[in-house]
């Protein structure tokens, strides 16, 4: 059956890559991406997608419960794939409050306003699904011999940021169990792959060798978390989508646990060897000295521990497994390799971004692909 989707947070990281992948895999199937382009937004994510003719884009915030509204009415939406966070764990501690106005009261205003269109106004009552996306960080910290987290661990978020994604679960549930509404929820590892912001470690690490710049680690670096290839958690959505039972949680695991000192040594290595092999990189990245050399490991600095710093993440994936027969596809070794070379390969998107030119030229609406206003955002 064709489906109509309203994506929201659909120019960030993980969103931008749901969105090239349902659209590749679902020709038929309508996608309305919804997204207020703030700090990790880009639109510029999206262009894979922009001349599909089942693409549409609406420059808005999910806390505008009214224009949620409207999209869900006007494209007859079906399914709401909700993705639209604020999630750096760094800028949660300086400044909880954005987390709290998008996680907490902007998931609430999509739940409302999928409550009032699907169920009180009755379009699509039986055949709906919201799908909110969630992490492993609501369940706290682990000790280095605990048993990785299952849907059955008890919360216990120790940040502002994962404080605010478990009370955006509780409310997800709540209106399930109280309204009826159709909801799935899916809590994934730490996720890398193209188009991951770059204040994020993975990407951090990449672009500051590239640039010859420190590679800050916090504490000892001893910190432990499960990587996952964003392409494989967004197969993991769709197996949700698909196939999970309503009113249940699926946690999304790599299966692999590394510290990040070891993340980061093995990115000076990678990157090292790129450069060793590939004359021409040297040519692109002059700036890249240490690389080039072939000792960009001289480029770590260990920096003071961050505040309330989670020492061990770890997902058990076994429900996800076995009830949606789902599967990571991609390696640490793969995913990591395929990531190093798509930086390599896309500074432009990275580089607009350090200098803060992707924030210029947003549109304000929706649009297709042929630019013609189909909404216009309330005021």
């Amino acid at each position: 059956m064709m489906s109509n989707l309203l994506v929201t947070g659909a120019a960030g990281f993980i969103g931008a890559n749901f969105v090239h992948y349902w659209l590749q895999t679902y020709s038929g199937d309508r996608v309305v991406a919804l997204d207020a382009l703030t700090y990790a937004g880009n639109r510029a994510n999206l262009n894979p997608v922009e001349c599909n003719p089942n693409f549409v884009f609406c420059h808005g915030n999910i806390c505008d419960t009214a224009l949620v509204e409207r999209l869900l009415r006007e494209h007859e939406i079906d399914t709401l794939v909700h993705f639209a966070a604020e999630s750096h764990v760094d800028r949660s501690i300086i400044g909880p409050d954005a987390f709290i106005e998008t996680n907490i009261i902007g998931t609430h205003s999509l739940l409302k306003a999928a409550k009032q269109v699907w169920l009180e106004e009755g379009q699509q009552r039986q055949t709906h699904r919201f799908h909110h996306v969630s992490t492993d960080e609501v369940y706290g910290s682990l000790g280095p011999a605990d048993p990785p987290f299952s849907e059955a661990t008890a919360y216990a978020p120790n940040s502002p940021y994962s404080a605010s994604k478990a009370a955006s679960d509780h409310l997800v549930r709540a209106y399930h169990h109280t309204y009826g509404l159709n909801v799935t929820t899916s809590n994934c590892s730490n996720n890398y792959g193209p188009y991951h912001f770059p204040e994020k470690l993975i990407p951090l690490v990449i672009t500051n060798i590239l640039q010859d710049k420190p590679l800050p680690v916090y504490g000892d670096g001893q910190q432990i978390r499960d990587w996952l290839y964003v392409e494989d958690h967004v197969r993991g959505i769709e197996r949700v989508i698909k196939r999970g039972r309503l009113g249940e949680s699926y946690n999304i695991g790599g299966n692999n646990e590394w510290t990040n000192i070891n993340i980061v040594t093995l990115i000076c290595s990678l990157m090292n060897q790129r450069f060793a092999g590939q004359p021409a990189l040297r040519q692109r990245y002059p700036a890249a000295c240490s690389a080039i050399a072939g000792q960009a490991e001289t480029l770590i600095q260990y920096v003071e521990d961050r505040k309330g710093h989670d020492r061990r993440y770890a997902i058990a994936p076994e429900k996800s497994n076995r009830e949606l027969g789902y599967r990571p596809q991609e390696s640490f070794e793969s995913g990591i390799r395929k990531t190093i070379d798509w930086y390599l390969a896309n500074d432009q998107w990275w580089r607009a971004i350090l200098d803060g030119s992707y924030r210029q030229g947003a549109s304000e609406g929706c649009h297709s692909q042929a630019g013609a206003a189909e909404l216009t955002q309330a005021p």
